[in-house]
């Protein structure tokens, strides 16, 4: 059977790319001859140690002590210790960008936009980590959040693993049941949220179900509110504060607690078809190792791209989307229907924002397609 190649990198773009770059690097340390991804792929799978050793190394993970060994057992799944004795940060290399380039675009399908730059997001980062130490929040305790796709969510979740705590969200389009079948699980410390949300042309109140949310999270000690659809009620949600007031001085260097590997970051969920949701916690290092390697080598992404990722924060890539900040690149971060006001919105948006990499799901391109929209 006969294929026909419908695109093939030129030579100057294999050459610069991180997969290229990752197999010189691998190449000149080992004394190897990989040539090509079929040859890095068999080390990866038959040298594990070797190869994530050496992409430790190469992706420059911020770490404040040496790993022991990379791995104590391969063959051992689940159950092998991977990087163990060593001290790390998620949030410390999320944060390791700090100037005035943009490090997180906003937009709304109502036309509201916000830009932060590494140096805000940073600073903003410090300030909400020092409030939340102040409500008491420490490692291990949860934090969840009840959250459009805003950059106080991607801020709140780098203040939350700075200090070790344990980072799980929903999209505010969940309904209340869906929320406390993961929520009641995990326990939550402190709530972020917003009053509304939009959708379609339509705004949509968060502060009802919220209501009926901690109703039933007799844990929550604290509910920080971001004021984004204009109608902010604190009076009817119980220990409430607004975002703002949470900040706490963001002077000097920030704090990043030093956590071993295998550190819990995230607990995210299975789809809830066959009875509640099964908890899935990702640790810090793991997280961290798998999203560099997927998104340097074979995303290639680089510092100074702009990467987009349509979803929300109740799917798993909108952990994987933000991790691209500890490359250098920008994010940008959608909130609202894709069809809105147009089935182009989001094409013109790229446009727009001259994204670089442009993450989607097969839903939206089919919907795309019976919408007889053709991207240029």
């Amino acid at each position: 059977m006969q294929y026909k190649i419908l695109w093939e990198p030129s030579e100057e773009l294999k050459n610069n790319s991180g997969m290229k770059k990752f197999l010189d690097f691998a190449n000149k340390r080992f004394g190897k001859k990989i040539n090509d991804y079929g040859d890095l792929f068999e080390w990866s799978v038959s040298d594990p140690g070797g190869f994530w050793g050496s992409f430790w190394d190469f992706s420059d993970i911020i770490h404040s002590k040496p790993y022991e060994q990379v791995v104590d057992d391969p063959k051992k799944m689940p159950g092998a210790k991977w990087f163990e004795g060593t001290g790390m940060n998620f949030a410390e290399n999320l944060l390791r960008r700090r100037d005035d380039h943009p490090a997180i675009i906003f937009r709304g399908e109502t036309g509201i936009s916000k830009t932060y730059t590494f140096n805000e997001v940073y600073k903003t980062a410090q300030g909400i980590a020092e409030g939340l130490k102040k409500l008491g929040v420490k490692k291990g305790d949860r934090v969840a959040a009840f959250m459009p796709n805003l950059p106080e969510t991607v801020i709140a979740m780098l203040a939350t693993s700075s200090i070790g705590a344990i980072w799980s969200s929903t999209s505010p389009d969940f309904g209340v049941k869906g929320v406390l079948d993961r929520f009641s699980q995990i326990k939550p410390k402190v709530i972020f949220s917003v009053d509304g949300y939009f959708y379609n042309g339509k705004q949509f109140d968060s502060q009802a179900k919220l209501r009926d949310i901690l109703h039933e999270l007799p844990t929550v000690e604290k509910v920080v509110m971001t004021d984004y659809a204009g109608t902010l009620d604190l009076g009817s949600i119980d220990n409430s504060m607004k975002w703002d007031d949470l900040q706490g001085p963001a002077e000097g260097e920030m704090e990043f607690e030093q956590l071993p590997f295998d550190h819990p970051l995230y607990i995210m969920y299975s789809s809830g078809t066959t009875g509640l949701p099964k908890s899935i916690v990702h640790s810090q290092g793991g997280t961290l190792i798998q999203h560099l390697k997927e998104l340097m080598l074979h995303s290639d992404v680089k510092k100074d791209d702009r990467v987009f990722y349509f979803t929300t924060c109740g799917w798993m890539m909108w952990n994987w989307f933000v991790s691209s900040l500890a490359l250098g690149a920008t994010i940008v971060c959608f909130d609202g229907n894709p069809f809105h006001p147009s089935p182009e919105a989001l094409l013109e948006m790229a446009d727009e924002l001259e994204i670089t990499l442009f993450g989607t799901s097969a839903k939206y391109i089919a919907s795309l397609e019976d919408a007889g929209v053709v991207p240029s």
